[in-house]
């Protein structure tokens, strides 16, 4: 897919800056596909000085997840079954963190994938994320998308109403970094139409890759013991999922999807560049196109600062 917005590489660069201020925002979160979504969830929320969150939509999810190799022993998951549990998280995790008034601004997502990449599913997600990028100022004052999942939603507002990418700025958790050449990862995969309207689309993209990058976001059981339980109810639900999750063995968990809402919180621990947009190919390899807009890449994160922020803003009791 080309791009289909008039949306000028000056003001798609001036977007993409590493923000300095206070900026409004969406999350459009598969919650209940893991852990690390409820994780940055509950950091997007509790950084009010830097993200004011307007709305949360569930993303869809499946299991097996269509070319990439899945290993979870829980059974199979419709794209459909994924958004519905994936909305009841959000629920659960609002109530953990006594966030209430947000419940009214959680929407369901598609159900589906995308058919091609010029057919929107329509969902209630997609249509709040128009409606709200039109409204106020939206030029001086864009909305910024947390996308931590398959980008169904956010593909699907982009198609029906190609004029809000003038109007939107998204962060995407999905895919490897553009310097290796295989993009495949399970946000990137299961949705590949999605994938590629976004990358194709002319949005203003800031990339949060995850092998190599977020991956770095990595916390132990025993962190999570120290600091994490006890502290308030949104401490004791995300230490219990934690303690609760199949490590398969393995001492560090990546928290991947706090990666985007950290670049918010303080663009400086997470070292970017402007990049031109990668191609997606069938095989989930990565492609270069020298006449792709630029988009802005994730190439690191300063763990340590981003997960002593998160630990230090839960609740003491």
């Amino acid at each position: 897919m080309t791009s289909r917005i008039t949306l000028s590489e000056a003001t798609r660069v001036q977007r993409l800056e590493p923000v300095t201020g206070r900026v409004r925002v969406v999350v459009d979160t598969d919650a209940a596909n893991e852990i690390d979504d409820q994780f940055a969830l509950a950091y997007a929320i509790l950084s009010p000085e830097r993200l004011a969150v307007e709305a949360v939509y569930a993303a869809p999810f499946q299991r097996p997840a269509p070319g990439v190799q899945d290993t979870d022993p829980s059974g199979s998951v419709s794209p459909a079954e994924g958004m519905a549990q994936s909305h009841a998280e959000i629920m659960r995790v609002l109530e953990a963190l006594d966030a209430q008034d947000l419940a009214d601004t959680v929407h369901l997502g598609a159900g589906e994938w995308l058919p091609d990449a010029e057919t929107p599913v329509p969902n209630p997600a997609a249509d709040d994320l128009i409606a709200r990028s039109r409204q106020g100022q939206p030029d001086a004052d864009p909305i910024y998308v947390l996308a931590l999942g398959a980008p169904t939603n956010l593909a699907s507002a982009l198609l029906a109403a190609p004029d809000i990418a003038e109007h939107v700025v998204v962060v995407w958790l999905g895919g490897n970094g553009s310097w290796w050449s295989q993009g495949a990862e399970y946000n990137a995969a299961q949705d590949l139409h999605a994938s590629r309207v976004l990358l194709g689309s002319g949005v203003p993209l800031v990339h949060a890759p995850c092998y190599q990058v977020t991956e770095k976001l990595m916390t132990t059981q025993h962190e999570i013991e120290q600091r994490v339980a006890g502290r308030g109810a949104i401490g004791a639900y995300l230490a219990q999922i934690f303690g609760n999750f199949d490590h398969a063995g393995a001492r560090m968990k990546p928290l991947w999807d706090v990666g985007p809402i950290a670049w918010l919180v303080q663009p400086a621990w997470c070292p970017s560049i402007l990049t031109r947009s990668p191609v997606l190919h069938d095989d989930l390899s990565w492609g270069d196109e020298p006449a792709r807009h630029l988009i802005r890449e994730i190439r690191d994160v300063n763990a340590d600062a981003i997960l002593n922020d998160f630990f230090a803003k839960l609740p003491t009791s």
